[in-house]
């Protein structure tokens, strides 16, 4: 998007500071101006890091004096465009962040999202269903056809087979914090010893906890790759149900959904056999081991037939900005 908009406009980039998402934007070599931070996971320290942003944002964002703002429903890119007057363009995918919902939805102008998820689920939040564009995609299918771009050795070796985890959200104001994960990894080392098992988690508290219960038995690791590279030599992904479990089904990776945050995007990908969902952790060693004993090429086709079969949103992106 960044890359296509800066043919022909002037394009200011800004992220909270956020370990992930600079970690990505050094491997993709993309530009940002990092404002502000992530409040974890408390409801006072999220407040106080959205009001910290919004103050920083707002000098930042008036000096720059764009026609337009574009973000994946940002609270305080919402609040700033709303008080500085600017109209504001939002893609989302995730109706069920409820709380982002309400803090976004009534102040933005268009909002594009998978025509997979009916309008209704973003409405009751105060946007008019006219104002609310669907593409035919879902956002994976736009990431995973991007080249790849990795420097990073990968954290898998030797010729063992390559069993990659997804932790969950765990600081989301969406999660329950199930903790649906540890009896899953337990039953996972134990059955699955001698292949390559990556445990990818993604604050440092958390990582530090994963490392006491399975540093011994697994390797376990912040996300600092790229996720099409790691996902092209992984022979099965667990994941919690989010956006790298839609990238894995849709580039043909055997990919099981432990279903944490239950999502209309996971439902697709379950409904068209690109992922199995599954919460009991004997069950999911069996379907690994199914996966691991299986040449079934079918999956990979059958991604593929469904992934070129989606739109471009960013094209349908571009033809509202000439509206």
């Amino acid at each position: 998007m960044i890359e296509r908009l800066r043919k022909n406009h002037n394009v200011l980039c800004t992220s909270r500071s956020y370990d992930e998402v600079s970690k990505l934007a050094k491997i993709r070599k993309i530009d940002l101006i990092y404002v502000g931070k992530h409040g974890g996971g408390k409801k006072y320290d999220k407040l106080e890091a959205s009001i910290n942003r919004i103050r920083k944002l707002s000098l930042l964002i008036d000096k720059f004096s764009p026609e337009l703002a574009i973000s994946f429903c940002s609270p305080e890119a919402a609040r700033v465009s709303f008080g500085l007057g600017i109209r504001h363009i939002a893609f989302c995918d995730s109706p069920h962040a409820n709380a982002v919902m309400k803090l976004t939805l009534p102040l933005i102008q268009k909002l594009l999202v998978p025509w997979i998820i009916p309008k209704k689920e973003f409405s009751k939040y105060g946007i008019d269903p006219k104002d609310i564009i669907p593409y035919k995609a879902i956002d994976a299918s736009v990431t995973i056809k991007r080249d790849r771009n990795q420097t990073n050795p990968l954290p898998f070796k030797n010729n063992k087979k390559n069993i990659l985890i997804r932790v969950e959200e765990e600081q989301a104001a969406y999660t329950a914090k199930s903790r649906k994960i540890i009896p899953i990894i337990n039953e996972i080392v134990k059955e699955f010893d001698g292949e390559n098992i990556v445990i990818l988690g993604r604050y440092a508290e958390q990582i530090i906890n994963l490392k006491k219960l399975f540093g011994k038995k697994a390797n376990i690791m912040k996300m600092s790759f790229d996720g099409k590279h790691l996902l092209d030599n992984t022979d099965v992904f667990l994941g919690s149900g989010g956006t790298m479990t839609a990238e894995s089904a849709l580039l043909g990776v055997p990919t099981i959904s432990y279903n944490a945050v239950p999502n209309i995007v996971e439902k697709y990908l379950v409904k068209n056999n690109l992922v199995k969902r599954e919460t009991n952790p004997k069950k999911i060693t069996k379907i690994i081991k199914k996966f691991l004993e299986s040449s079934d090429d079918n999956s990979k086709k059958r991604a593929g037939k469904i992934s070129s079969s989606m739109e471009d949103p960013i094209q349908k992106l571009i033809q509202i900005i000439k509206e």
